[in-house]
């Protein structure tokens, strides 16, 4: 991959790291929130399932945040864009759909197919 797209998809990959980290302090603070003004048990429930919720989506961007810190080693390495299992290059829209992509599509494939996930179906 030349230096110009490499230097597009560092900063793409920079960009989602800055929101991702946003959303988790966002995320986190949601979280951490005391239950003050909460009247009875109905509403403590509901307090907690928000905080839960905001709790996973907190851990769900810091997983994000290190396929990024990844996909930016990579780079570094000189392997941006090479698949991780068969060393053939991913599909440029497919990086661009997903920057921190360490597989191409068959492979992706065909280890969701190996783990059991299914496919979205298609309306």
């Amino acid at each position: 991959m030349d230096k110009q797209k490499l230097s597009y998809f560092r900063n793409l990959l920079l960009e989602q790291r800055r929101t991702a980290t946003a959303d988790v302090r966002a995320d986190h603070a949601t979280a951490l929130e005391g239950n003050d003004g909460v009247k009875d048990s109905g509403e403590m429930s509901k307090s907690d399932v928000n905080k839960s919720t905001a709790f996973n989506l907190g851990e769900r961007q810091l997983h994000l945040i290190e396929e990024i810190d990844h996909a930016l080693l990579r780079i570094e390495d000189g392997i941006y864009g090479q698949c991780a299992r068969c060393g053939n290059p991913i599909d440029e829209p497919r990086l661009k759909a997903m920057p921190s992509a360490t597989y191409d599509t068959e492979c992706q494939t065909a280890i969701e197919e190996a783990q059991g996930v299914e496919e979205m179906p298609t309306l």
